[in-house]
Parts: C-alpha cells; structure tokens; sequence
C-alpha cells in the first residue's frame, strides 16, 4: 500500500516546492508599477495627444462601495482570500469544460485580469500564460488588495468606456462614488462581456446580467433579497454622452493601430521596461469628425452598420475609419476583422487588366440578356441591375456608367478567369480569390483595406503602398521604437491607370442618361470637384470607392447577419461618400493627361467617333495608337 501513496506524495510535495520557488522568486523581482505599465498615448498627425493614459484614475475609497461588491461577487468572490490564483474554482472551471467538452467556463482571477490587461501582448501562446502567472504572482506579492482592486477598476473596459469613473460619468452622468446599487450591477455587469451587456446597445441582456450580480451578492451576503428586488426593479436613466465630446468613432482607429502595432517585431510583447508608449498616427480628427457627422446624418436604421476609410494614397496614411456606426454601442470593427462581397467595386480591377490587353473605352460588347455555357450541362445567366439591357452593343465607358453585368463577364470570359485574380494580387488583394465566371461580379468576400489597397495604386497612378495607421513609436524615455519606412514601387502602367480613372467619371456623367443612368447621377448635384467613382451592389451589401489625386474614400454598409438590403441604403451612403469628400478637400485635383495619352470627342454609349447627329458626346481617353477613326 505505501508503495502506491509514496508516488503522488512526491508529486505533492514537487508542486509545493514548484510553487514556493516561484513565489519566493516573484517577491524578490522589483515591484511592477500597476498603474503606469502598458499605458498606450496616441498622437494623431499633428502630434496632438488624442488617447493617452487615464486621466480620470479614482482612489479606492472614492469608488462605490456597491461597485467594489459587485464586481467582486461577480468576478472574483475570493478575491480577499487568494494569492492571486482560486485553485478550487480553476479545478471546477476544468472539470466542467472537460464534461461538455469545450471552454464554456473561465477562472481568472481579477489580478490574472489586470497582469493581462496591463503588461502582456496579445498573443495566446503557453509563453504568454506562464508570463501572465508569474506577474500575477509578482502583483500580489508587492501589493496589497485595496490597491489590485483600485487598479483594475480604473483599467477595466466598460463597453469601449476605460475605467470606473470615466464610466459612471458617460453612462449616468455621476462620480463613481455616487452610483445606486442598481446603477453599480449594471455597470459590473459590462465586462465579461461588453458588445452584449452595454445597456445603450442590449438593455434587456444588460438588465438579465444585473439580476445574475444581484442574486449573486445577495449570495456572498452583501445585499439582502428586498435590496437585490428594489435595485431590480428601480428605473434607471441611462445618458450614453461624455461630459467631454468624445467621437463615437475615435475606439475603431485606435483598435487599428493596436492591431498593427501587435504586429511589429520591434515592440517588445511586454512592455513592463518602456513604462509606456508614445504612439503617433496617422489620424486626421477634422476627417474623422466629417465622416462621423455624415453618418449619424444619413444612417437612421439602428440596425444598419457601416465600414469606412480614408486614406491618402500617395503615401499610405490612413486618415479616418469608422469599423461600424458607434464604438459603444458596438466593439466589432468591420474595418479589420470583417470581410464582405464587394459587388461590382471589383470591375476597375477588371478594366485595367482589359486595357492592358488590348481593350479601349470603345470596346463594345452585347448587352442582352445572356446564358453563358459553362459546360458540363451547366450554365450561368448573370442580371444587370433592374434587369437594364441595351439589346445592342454598348462601351466600355458605358459599362463603367450602368455597372453592366453582362459586359464584365463577356470581358472576364474573354481575358481568361486568371486574369482577373493576377491582377488583384498585383494590386495588395491578399484574399484567395477563386477563378470562377462569378468573380468578375465581386461575388467572393474581400476585407475593405485590401480593396482601399488596390484603389490607392489607382488613385496615385500606378504605384502600390501600404495603408498604415502608425508612423512612429517611442518608448517614454524617448528611444524610437518602430518607425513607418514607406515601400513605394509602380505596378502598374500610368497611361492605362489615366484611361482608367478618366473612364470611371462616366458613373455620373449626364453625358451617358439614355437606356440606362449613371449609377451615381444622383449625386451629381454635390459635385464641385472631379472624381474616380465605382459603385457595388450585392443582395446584402452596398459599396463605394472614390477618389482624385489626394484622397481615396471607401464605404461598405450593410447588416451584420447578412439581412437582405433595401436601395435607399445605396442612397445614404453615396450620400455619406459625397458629403464628406466636398466637406473635406478644400481644392480639385485632378490628373495630367500623359504623353502617351489622347484625349478624343466620342459618343459614349457605342465608343464611335462623334458626329453632329449625336446628342450624347464625351472626351475619352485612349493610348496614342488605339483611338477611334471612324
């Protein structure tokens, strides 16, 4: 029998000694400045601080008392009476994850929260959780609870809202310190999981996760049951504004340059000896404050959502981005993490590989009703929107203008389906395309910045660059970092990439109203400046890319559960794109016709020279050699 107990005895005993040695070793490390490390200041372009450290940080003793035991019973109930790990609940979390056989339930401790949230990257490695477990063990060693505590709730994340008092004040115009227990359990109940308990965005699951922290502190003897149904059942007024004006849209552009910045190789993964970063982007506020007026304009659906970016092309500097409508409301950035079809806003990619081999602005193909023969008894029959044919043949220009379907797959056919994938790689599309006849209607699913990417080399004549958010870290000490070396290199050819964009004015030119409109002649009456425009147009999703020299827009709007699209959205947004670009740029700039371009009076609509029985004529644009002569 002995012989059987001696080995989990040596076990026992291994880990104890495993976990004095560790102990032993955090004590003797210096102490961790909890309330400095890991505060990120953000600059925009003209080195004015926008985000930096929080400002608003609130002692202890001045935060509600109703808040602390809230929080507490519902993060942590042992937090007073563990050293930084709750063995009994890891166990349980274990045991029940193993019997349902996924992670359904977690066992962090609040300082495993804060030495997460306060020093370590992103990453989700085994290295990342034993460094995470070692600061854990160093927090607890040099500080005392009251001071974890005071850290944590002034570093938490209350639904895009960082820390307790900045909070208390957007969510119920207060201190932190005057909360009502019922306005506490609604604000403890924010970060287990923000997108789905923020009382602006989800009240009833805010108001079901309340009774969850009410019941349990009425649990841990906090509360009595009469407290717990009176804080219930109390009418609280939720004012959602910031004392300070605060842009609804600033939380997604600083999520992008975490992003990035997570992934350059010179910023150390823990960022305990920089004390901080100093962050400087490229953000324009005056851009950002446009934007945002115009979507808060123009989008009234609470349900719709939004994508947006603008950039400078010439170099990369990304200026603006809104990754939905409202970072409160919802954390989910579509800038960065969603991909969507990107409709027809694929077809400038096409056309240019059609000019490169032979194409002009007066190509023509038939627009007519199709069934194309894919073999194998298979078939193919694309609409044009509206069901729009011209039963005749028609231009490229005027493709371009009524976004023709049938012109595309004709071309797309004709190029061969590689093609088209080639070229997109030239242009940044790092998403597998799939060579299919459908790929020439933007049927695969592509991220916004890989699209904003591929225009950008449009917009700046032929040149790829890297949309970046960052331009230069230091750490507080001053020392440099990472700093932006801009990679710029043409890809394509500048005469071409002329013809193209010239073609792409033809989207709201009234020069092409007859069978069909411009699919942006709406907007026309907005113009006071010349632009690149291409529209695109799925059952669930409307987009927009625009540009002249020095600016390059792009939206995508649409549901995030793939709801099925009404027009008038297609409306708002040529209206958010219009409003914004005129509010913004302060000159027209456009381009110079190249040497290797001539400019030549066409009828759009057939590309054949104009004559004077032509009521419909335009300038279009060819490379010397390829122009119309009859």
């Amino acid at each position: 029998m002995k012989k059987y107990i001696k080995y989990p005895l040596f076990f026992i005993i291994f880990l104890l000694i495993v976990y004095v040695s560790i102990n032993i070793y955090a004590r003797l490390m210096p102490k961790l400045p909890i309330k400095s490390a890991n505060s990120y200041y953000m600059y925009d372009k003209d080195n004015n601080l926008f985000n930096g450290a929080n400002n608003n940080w609130v002692n202890i003793n001045n935060i509600s008392k109703h808040l602390i035991n809230a929080t507490i019973s519902s993060e942590d109930k042992n937090f007073y009476t563990h050293h930084g790990f709750d063995i009994p609940r890891i166990i349980k979390a274990f045991s029940t994850n193993v019997k349902n056989k996924k992670n359904i339930q977690g066992a962090s401790t609040i300082t495993q929260q804060l030495s997460k949230n306060l020093f370590l990257s992103f990453d989700k490695t085994w290295n990342r959780k034993l460094e995470e477990a070692i600061l854990t063990l160093r927090i607890e060693s040099h500080y005392k609870k009251k001071d974890i505590l005071e850290s944590y709730l002034n570093t938490i994340n209350y639904g895009g809202i960082f820390g307790i008092e900045n909070a208390s004040q957007y969510y119920f115009n207060k201190k932190s310190k005057d909360l009502s227990l019922a306005e506490a359990t609604i604000l403890a109940g924010i970060p287990k999981s923000p997108s789905n308990y923020s009382p602006i965005s989800n009240y009833k699951n805010a108001k079901k996760r309340q009774k969850i922290i009410l019941n349990l502190m009425v649990k841990n003897k906090y509360i009595t049951q009469k407290e717990a149904d009176n804080a219930y059942q109390e009418k609280i007024e939720i004012t959602g504004a910031t004392s300070k004006e605060k842009s609804n849209l600033i939380g997604y552009f600083e999520d992008a340059v975490l992003n990035e910045l997570n992934k350059i190789d010179s910023i150390p993964k823990s960022l305990i000896d920089t004390k901080g970063l100093k962050i400087y982007t490229t953000l324009d506020p005056n851009a950002l404050k446009i934007l945002e007026d115009n979507i808060n304009k123009y989008i009234t659906d609470p349900n719709l959502e939004i994508s947006s970016v603008i950039i400078d092309p010439n170099n990369g500097n990304i200026k603006a981005i809104a990754g939905g409508k409202n970072y409160i409301k919802s954390q989910f950035n579509r800038v960065i993490n969603s991909k969507r079809q990107v409709g027809s806003t694929i077809k400038p990619i096409l056309y240019y590989a059609a000019l490169e081999n032979g194409f002009t602005p007066s190509t023509t193909f038939t627009s007519e009703k199709t069934n194309f023969n894919l073999g194998n008894n298979k078939t193919y029959s694309p609409n044009n929107y509206n069901n729009i044919y011209k039963n005749g043949p028609i231009s490229m220009s005027a493709a371009i203008a009524y976004s023709d379907n049938i012109y595309a797959v004709k071309t797309h056919i004709f190029l061969g389906e590689d093609t088209l994938i080639d070229t997109a790689k030239k242009l940044g599309i790092k998403t597998q395309l799939k060579p299919n006849i459908s790929l020439a209607l933007g049927t695969s699913e592509i991220n916004i910045l890989e699209m904003i990417n591929a225009y950008s080399t449009f917009a700046n004549t032929g040149y790829i660059v890297t949309p970046h958010f960052i331009t230069k870290v230091e750490d507080m000490d001053g020392n440099i970092l990472y700093k932006f070396k801009e990679k710029k290199s043409r890809v394509l050819n500048e005469d071409s990439v002329f013809v193209l964009n010239e073609l792409l004015t033809s989207s709201y030119d009234p020069s092409l109203l007859d069978y069909n409109t411009p699919t942006c002649l709406a907007i026309k009456p907005k113009m006071s400046k010349k632009y690149a425009i291409k529209t695109g147009t799925t059952d669930t999703d409307h987009l927009i890319f625009g540009y002249n020299k020095d600016i390059l827009m792009g939206i995508w709007m649409g549901y995030d559960d793939n709801k099925k699209i009404e027009v008038s959205v297609g409306n708002a947004m040529k209206n958010i794109w219009i409003d914004t670009m005129e509010n913004y740029l302060t000159k027209d700039s456009w381009y110079k016709v190249p040497k290797g371009v001539v400019g030549v009076l066409v009828n759009p609509i057939t590309g054949k020279l104009a004559t004077k029985e032509d009521n419909k004529t335009k300038i279009l644009y060819y490379i010397k050699g390829t122009e119309p002569y009859e």
